[in-house]
């Protein structure tokens, strides 16, 4: 089963920056609408942002004025750029293409990676 890596996360102060990255490793990416997902303790996944193969992208309205997607495909890549982090932004991060729900337990999923906000 192929599954992205996920890289980036680290400890940051509240209002702090970072920036995840994502390779498809064995999950082409290309001609798919693809995302980032969080997972936060004791919490659901959530997706929190995404963009399709011609750039259109959503976000989750609690970070939609603060993060940015976007995407490489040559290099079978995605990114996201994470500005004023919150406490609330905690969380495991993941990439994956954007799926249903109910899809999720049987999913490739990564390793994710750990992003801790600090107030």
């Amino acid at each position: 089963q192929v599954h992205p890596v996920e890289s980036g996360g680290g400890l940051v102060q509240a209002g702090g920056s970072l920036r995840l990255s994502c390779f498809g490793s064995g999950m082409i990416f290309s001609a798919y609408r693809i995302g980032w997902y969080r997972q936060a303790p004791g919490k659901q996944r959530e997706l929190v942002a995404t963009i399709t193969n011609d750039g259109h992208t959503t976000y989750l309205e609690s970070v939609a004025d603060r993060f940015t997607i976007s995407r490489d495909d040559p290099k079978n890549a995605m990114y996201l750029q994470m500005n004023s982090l919150r406490p609330e932004d905690t969380a495991v991060y993941y990439c994956h293409k954007v799926i249903p729900p109910w899809t999720y337990p049987s999913s490739g999923w990564g390793q994710g990676t750990q992003v801790t906000v600090s107030t």
